[in-house]
């Protein structure tokens, strides 16, 4: 996947598709739904890790849609979309790893039950979004980005399914929280992906300008 981060190829997929707008309204629509349920989820099961993949669903949501406003755009308004997304992805990777932080010293024990249903609830939604974005994993940076969080979300799911199983084997709240740091570290590498990425593209765009004004 690395080997595309700062490829300039000038053939990279940019959206302009009906299939990927469908899908892209599909998963916009699933991310929303999702949020909502975690959210309430998280806070009366006391889980850490459910509410920062509450917050991943909602940011999802967001890029998803950013992410259709910028297609058809030129490479530029892309490219700074995409460096506006992989910041915002690094701000809640601080926070929910901040948020972590927190709790240590805070410990309570979330309730493994509702972290399990949920949990699932939210994987077979990631894995059915993660798939419909598959083909598209290797666009511009406004489109990988899709894809990027789509992962995310997909991985951060599995590891709450593991957190719940580990809170009621242990029956403390100390695999929720390291799955939470976990989930943050991802959000941080990903926005690095991203913004690498973009910030290449903007660098084309600023080469092709300056190739039109030099003619």
């Amino acid at each position: 996947m690395g080997a595309h981060c700062c490829d300039h190829d000038s053939r990279r997929f940019e959206g302009a598709s009906p299939r990927y707008r469908r899908v892209l309204w599909l998963v916009i629509v699933l991310n929303a739904s999702m949020f909502l349920i975690e959210v309430v989820a998280g806070a009366l099961a006391g889980s850490m890790s459910l509410q920062a993949d509450a917050l991943d669903f909602i940011a999802d949501a967001v890029t998803y849609g950013l992410t259709l406003a910028m297609i058809g755009r030129p490479l530029a308004w892309r490219a700074s979309a995409a460096l506006f997304k992989g910041a915002s992805l690094a701000a809640m990777g601080t926070f929910v790893l901040g948020a972590t932080i927190y709790r240590v010293f805070a410990v309570g024990t979330p309730e493994p039950l509702v972290m399990g249903v949920v949990g699932f609830m939210a994987l077979a939604v990631n894995v059915g979004s993660a798939l419909l974005l598959y083909r598209f994993r290797d666009g511009d940076a406004n489109v990988r980005s899709v894809w990027l969080c789509s992962r995310n979300d997909a991985i951060g799911n599995v590891a709450v399914l593991l957190a719940a199983l580990a809170v009621a084997w242990t029956g403390t709240g100390w695999p929720d929280l390291a799955v939470a740091a976990g989930m943050a570290t991802l959000f941080l590498w990903s926005s690095f992906q991203i913004v690498r990425q973009a910030r290449g593209e903007l660098r084309e765009a600023r080469g092709r300008a300056m190739a039109v004004a030099a003619e």
